[in-house]
C-alpha cells in the first residue's frame, strides 16, 4: 500500500518534474532543481495543514491551561486527575488529531525520501514509472556540479542544522505558550546539533528536500511575524478615542 499509493505517486511526480526541466535546456538536467521544486509542491500540499497546526496552538494553550487547573483541583487524588485530563484531551480532539496527523505524514516523508534517494533514482524503481511517464535510464544526481545527491554531504547537513535553528527560532518568537529555558536549550541547541548528527548518514538529496522545506517555513514564521508587530504597532500609535466627560 504505501510504494501503491505513496511512493509511488510521488516518485513519478519528482521524475516527471526532472524530465521537464531537462526539456528546457540540458544543463536544467539537475535532479537538485527538481528536488527543490518537488519539495515546494509538497509545502504547497501540506499548506492547509499547516494552517491548521497554527490553529491547534491557540487550542494547545487552552488545554495547558485546563491541564494545569485540573492538576492544582485533584492534586491528592490522582485516579480522577487522570480521568479528567482525560476527559480535557477528549474535548480537545481536534487540535490532537491535527498534531498526529502531521507526525505521521513527516514520517511518512522521511520513508519516501530515504527509499528515493538511495535506491530509487539510481534504477531500481524506474519500473514504477507510470506506462504515459517518459522513458528515462539515467539521472543527473550532481546538484550544481557539486554535490552527490545519492551520498552525504557535510557542507548541505550544516546548512540544515542551521536552517532547523532559525526555524525553531521564529517559531518560538511566535508561540503562543511561553518558552522556558528548557524548551529553548531543546529545540534551538539540541534539535539542530542532533539533526547534524543523526543525517551524517543521510543521502544529500534529503537534505536538499528539507533545507528547501525549512526555507519556506522560515519565510512563513518571518512573514506572520511581522505582521503580527505591525498590527501591534499600529495599535501602539493609533490615538485612543477621547473618553466623553460625563454629567455630574
Amino acid at each position: 500500500m504505501f510504494v501503491t499509493y505513496i511512493y509511488q505517486p510521488f516518485f513519478n511526480i519528482l521524475v516527471g518534474i526532472y524530465w521537464a526541466i531537462g526539456n528546457i535546456g540540458p544543463e536544467f538536467a539537475d535532479m537538485g532543481i527538481a528536488v527543490i521544486i518537488f519539495s515546494l509542491i509538497i509545502r504547497l500540499l501540506l499548506f492547509p495543514l499547516t494552517l491548521a497546526s497554527e490553529r491547534s496552538e491557540e487550542e494547545k494553550k487552552k488545554i495547558v491551561e485546563q491541564v494545569e487547573e485540573v492538576k492544582q483541583k485533584y492534586s491528592s487524588e490522582p485516579i480522577k486527575l487522570k480521568a479528567a485530563i482525560r476527559k480535557v484531551m477528549k474535548g480537545n480532539m481536534r487540535s490532537v488529531l491535527a498534531s498526529s496527523a502531521n507526525m505521521i505524514i513527516q514520517l511518512i516523508i522521511i520513508v519516501m525520501l530515504y527509499r528515493i534517494f538511495t535506491t530509487g533514482l539510481e534504477g531500481a524503481d524506474f519500473h514504477l514509472l507510470y506506462d504515459f511517464m517518459p522513458r528515462i535510464t539515467d539521472v543527473n544526481l550532481m546538484f550544481l556540479g557539486r554535490f552527490d545527491l545519492s551520498h552525504t554531504n557535510a557542507t548541505l547537513n550544516l546548512y540544515q542544522s542551521l536552517m532547523i535553528f532559525i526555524v525553531e527560532f521564529l517559531i518560538a518568537l511566535r508561540s503562543p505558550l511561553p518558552v522556558g529555558r528548557r524548551d529553548v536549550i531543546l529545540l534551538q541547541v539540541i534539535l539542530p546539533i542532533g539533526s547534524y548528527i543523526i543525517f551524517m548518514l543521510m543521502p544529500s538529496g534529503k537534505k536538499v528536500f528539507i533545507i528547501t522545506a525549512l526555507i519556506f517555513s522560515a519565510l512563513y514564521h518571518s512573514y506572520r511575524l511581522l505582521q503580527s508587530w505591525t498590527a501591534k504597532l499600529i495599535l501602539r500609535f493609533t490615538p485612543k478615542p477621547a473618553s466623553s466627560p460625563t454629567n455630574t
